[in-house]
């Protein structure tokens, strides 16, 4: 800015916002934001996002400063301690399907997609404001060769570095979904072990605890208490 201060990522949520509002022309909107505390899923498992590297001061002045920019658009802010901004969304998605809003969820995170279906679609943000994809039910199928309520279960195998949840050790992405394509669930891979080659049912019969672990982490929760509805969110 003028002042010296840096922008970057506060001019690129411009107009990221700017391309979502004129492609999506929203009913309603709502940002979700993770708070500082820890949540239900570091009590958990201590070493949740343990590995993650500090942010640098300059992105962490401009997150703080991005409350402003949503509200400058007319968009609420809503965070819940003890939670994350995943859980607000799949809570909001949730209460949207049940005012018959259909959701467009606007993010870089695929863990999201668990929380795709007839009237939820995930907006992925990849690099730049355009290079984007939507994906509905079938462009989950299509990419990953699994339904969008696997993707909690694809996770809890091969595990996600990203937020330093465990999975399965030496059980890739391969794997995963040979596995739940054949079994469905991870309950059901488990019920069936003893079909596996030796080698990959001596792995998941070692990692057992973990890969339940990783689901509990990887799970986005859909009942978080807000105090909003989606009546308070009109655009």
């Amino acid at each position: 800015s003028p002042t010296g201060q840096p922008v970057g990522a506060l001019y690129g949520l411009c107009l990221t916002l700017l391309n979502v509002l004129k492609t999506f022309k929203p009913t309603h909107t709502a940002a979700a934001f993770d708070r500082k505390e820890k949540t239900f899923r570091h009590a958990a498992y201590q070493g949740y996002k343990a590995t993650r590297k500090k942010a640098d001061d300059a992105l962490v002045a401009q997150i703080i400063r991005a409350r402003d920019v949503f509200a400058a658009f007319g968009i609420p802010t809503i965070d819940r301690k003890g939670y994350e901004a995943d859980d607000i969304i799949g809570t909001l998605a949730v209460a949207a399907q049940k005012a018959h809003v259909p959701t467009v969820i606007v993010t870089g995170d695929q863990d999201t997609l668990q929380l795709v279906d007839t009237g939820t679609r995930v907006h992925m943000l990849r690099r730049g404001v355009k290079d984007t994809v939507t994906m509905g039910p079938e462009e989950v199928q299509e990419r990953y060769g699994l339904r969008p309520s696997q993707m909690v279960d694809y996770k809890a195998l091969r595990g996600d570095p990203s937020d330093n949840v465990p999975g399965v050790r030496g059980i890739g992405e391969k794997t995963a979904t040979e596995r739940l394509k054949r079994h469905g669930t991870l309950d059901g891979v488990y019920a069936h072990l003893d079909e596996l080659p030796p080698a990959v049912r001596d792995k998941l019969a070692k990692g057992g605890t973990e890969a339940r672990l990783s689901r509990e982490l990887v799970t986005i929760h859909r009942a978080v208490p807000l105090r909003q509805g989606v009546s308070d969110l009109v655009f």
